[in-house]
């Protein structure tokens, strides 16, 4: 009786949650789900179980991350064994992340935070997913934190742990079979879209010196003009330095719900679309180093160079190893870069306008004034 007592108080505050989603008011709610998912839940919710939910102390606390992280969604930490995902708003199914955490586990991928559930409701409207259960990674920071003191410090023997995680993944997701495939657009004239856009997006001084460079940019872009030729995996989607986290043990990757600012994108892709994310966002780093940091740009720039070529090395010698060298198609990795600072600016135009100067950062570095015609 009393597990039920317990659903019938969170289905009360979930029917609300489309218009009110769980925020920091919300506290007790979490540790309360986890408590009631001990069983299975009453209709119309429903989960998916990836590994057991280990047992909580009769004391767990639970607590936010604090207003430095930046969270699309809203997470919270359980005892500090646990971290509940809520999406706001809810998503309607099918979503990546359930069959990505499903497949993660049963191929033994263990670079991520282990999954544990996923909690569903059926509406009217159809299912849609509510929260997400993984386990809590001690000591964890992100990318976005821990990787610009490494730019400021110049270390970069990260590189390698990076490229040979981000190849085991793309290792694994490889045999994911089927899947949604979503709309599929023709790869160069996605591209081209994505610089027409960054162009017309893109004002003032900096507008004017992407003009400048419009060209060079749209002949990066000709090699997709062949065509994508290699194999197509589920990939990651939204691969950049902010969902690896570095922990207590290690490095993990993070968040598989894909790039909810890309909307034409199939889950099937090259690896090397999330490889470029990847060494773009290394190049990311160096401009957040030299703006917040103070760190001197010339160091800044050899230092994204030295570990963008120890995370590829690493990244294709994995791949090598592991008997899967066909998925990087290096032909697409620079045109897939060029692309990705387009959709950088894109970004920033639309959503964050501070965030442009690291777009614009990195072109300036890779097509150098004393290079104009």
């Amino acid at each position: 009786m009393g597990n039920l007592l317990n659903w019938d108080s969170i289905a009360r505050r979930l029917a609300a949650v489309a218009e009110e989603p769980v925020c920091d008011r919300d506290h007790g709610l979490s540790t309360s789900l986890l408590r009631a998912l001990a069983h299975d839940p009453p209709s119309p919710f429903a989960v998916r179980r990836f590994h057991d939910l280990p047992d909580l102390a009769a004391t767990a606390a639970e607590r936010g991350f604090g207003p430095h992280v930046d969270q699309t969604n809203h997470s919270v930490v359980v005892d500090e064994r646990v971290v509940v995902k809520w999406l706001t708003p809810p998503v309607p199914l099918p979503h990546p992340t359930p069959e990505i955490f499903a497949h993660l586990v049963e191929v033994g991928f263990a670079g991520t935070a282990p999954p544990y559930l996923a909690l569903t409701r059926a509406s009217d409207a159809g299912e849609e997913l509510l929260a997400l259960v993984t386990g809590y990674l001690p000591e964890a920071r992100d990318g976005w934190e821990w990787c610009v003191d490494e730019a400021e410090s110049g270390g970069t023997e990260f590189a390698g742990e990076l490229g040979r995680l981000a190849a085991d993944l793309h290792v694994a997701l490889a045999t994911l079979p089927g899947g949604s495939s979503g709309r599929q657009a023709d790869p160069a004239a996605r591209a081209a879209d994505a610089l027409a856009e960054a162009l017309a997006l893109t004002d003032g001084a900096d507008g004017e010196w992407l003009s400048t460079r419009a060209a060079d940019l749209a002949r990066e872009l000709e090699p997709l003009r062949a065509g994508v030729t290699g194999p197509s995996i589920r990939i990651h989607g939204d691969l950049h330095v902010g969902q690896i986290l570095r922990w207590r043990d290690g490095y993990a990757v993070i968040d598989f719900d894909g790039n909810p600012t890309v909307a034409d994108t199939a889950a099937r892709q090259p690896a090397a679309r999330d490889v470029a994310q990847l060494t773009t966002s290394l190049e990311h780093v160096a401009q957040v180093a030299i703006v917040r940091r103070g760190t001197p740009s010339a160091h800044a720039a050899a230092w994204a160079a030295k570990a963008r070529a120890g995370l590829l090395t690493a990244y294709r010698r994995r791949l090598s190893d592991k008997g899967r060298p066909d998925l990087l198609d290096e032909t697409l990795l620079r045109p897939f870069e060029v692309e990705q600072e387009c959709r950088e600016l894109i970004y920033a135009a639309r959503h964050l306008p501070r965030w442009r100067y690291a777009p614009m950062g990195v072109l300036r570095t890779w097509y150098p004034e004393e290079n104009l015609p």
